[in-house]
């Protein structure tokens, strides 16, 4: 038996505050196959983040040279930031048989969905919008304006949820991720991407 694949792209997306960092977090620690495509933000690091690793942090005239070549899968304003991701890294992992995972917000998550129809989307919900607010202020890594804004445009984030192949509530994050692990484990075996070949 030979066995050929097709990289698989997996869009992780949902508000900020849901745990889509430490649930994407797990399952590149335990799954060799999926690499992270690092997105560019045109914001400062919080505390922690490394560039390069976490985000790709450039200023807004790099950004928009990049903008204006067509080098961006998606992008998207975000809280008063821009953030974007490279089209060409992915592209080329994909083409190399690759599985890889963007977490990025609505926004641009549904211009992927629309661009690639054959990713896989999964939306992080929290357990409740009070959760949420309490995650976000517990991070320590906003001003009170900016958790209020990120609240309010959860809400809108939210009701867009249908639009997605997956919903995950995040109330348990062990249990998030074993579904998460399942959804990803049966997308691996769908025959859009997977090609087993019997021998004679």
């Amino acid at each position: 038996m030979r066995e050929v694949r097709k990289g698989m792209l997996l869009v992780i997306s949902g508000p900020s505050g849901a745990g889509k960092g430490t649930l994407y977090g797990k399952l590149l620690r335990d799954d060799p196959t999926m690499t992270f495509s690092v997105s560019y933000a045109t914001r400062s690091p919080r505390p922690g983040e490394v560039d390069g690793r976490d985000y790709d942090f450039v200023d807004e005239e790099k950004f928009q040279r990049m903008v204006a070549e067509d080098g961006f899968l998606e992008y998207a304003a975000v809280h008063g930031h821009h953030y974007g991701t490279p089209r060409q890294p992915v592209m080329e992992a994909l083409a190399n048989g690759q599985n890889v995972m963007l977490d990025i917000d609505p926004q641009g998550a549904l211009q992927v969905m629309e661009r690639m129809p054959g990713c896989v989307s999964v939306f992080i919900l929290p357990p409740s919008f009070a959760e949420l607010r309490r995650r976000l202020e517990g991070r320590h890594t906003e001003q009170r304006e900016e958790i209020e804004r990120r609240l309010h445009n959860a809400r809108g984030e939210v009701a867009q949820m249908n639009r997605y192949q997956y919903l995950l509530i995040n109330d348990d994050v062990d249990a998030a991720y074993e579904t998460l692990k399942d959804i990803v484990s049966a997308e691996k075996q769908r025959s859009v991407r997977y090609f087993p070949e019997m021998e004679d």
